[in-house]
């Protein structure tokens, strides 16, 4: 019962920090998704099209755009929503760190200078995440270093539909 009043509060907050910071707020397109391979529920990012899909019944998908890895960056593979944070802090991993020594070791959830916008859902067995940004200029591009980004009320959207042990799928 804690874990839904929680889950509930998270996504209030989530709302209410894009509400407070302006985000632009833009539903999700319902298109034809008809890839027997993946079952609904099953979020597919495809990486070639910058775009992530929520699979639906009835042969749909919600689609949003994203930011994807950069040329050598590109995580494809298959695995889960491990955990799911709203204004999480954000540690620069190793290779970030030498690329961009500046970097300070940690910036605080909610900072302005925090990649990670006002949701991320960390993957199983990696140092990836589908996240939010503070720079969504850079959506449809590929851009990060293997996260995929979001716009802040596209992760809002997303993180009130799904859950821990949600699948991920990331194809070409």
């Amino acid at each position: 019962m804690h874990k839904v009043i929680w889950g509930l509060v998270a996504i209030y907050v989530v709302i209410g920090v894009i509400l407070w910071t302006g985000a632009a707020s833009a539903a999700p397109d319902l298109v034809a998704f008809r890839d027997a391979r993946f079952a609904p529920g099953t979020i597919v990012v495809h990486n070639s099209e910058r775009r992530l899909y929520l699979v639906q019944r009835g042969g749909t998908a919600l689609r949003y755009p994203v930011a994807v890895g950069r040329r050598g960056k590109v995580w494809r593979g298959r695995t889960y929503i491990k955990g799911m944070h709203v204004r999480p802090a954000w540690s620069p991993p190793a290779e970030v760190k030498r690329d961009l020594p500046h970097l300070p070791a940690v910036i605080p959830g909610g900072a302005r200078n925090n990649p990670m916008g006002v949701a991320a859902m960390t993957l199983a067995g990696g140092e990836y995440a589908i996240h939010g940004t503070n720079r969504p200029g850079l959506i449809g591009r590929a851009v990060s270093y293997g996260c995929i980004r979001m716009n802040n009320a596209d992760i809002a959207d997303l993180f009130r539909r799904v859950g821990v042990r949600t699948p991920v799928v990331a194809i070409n």
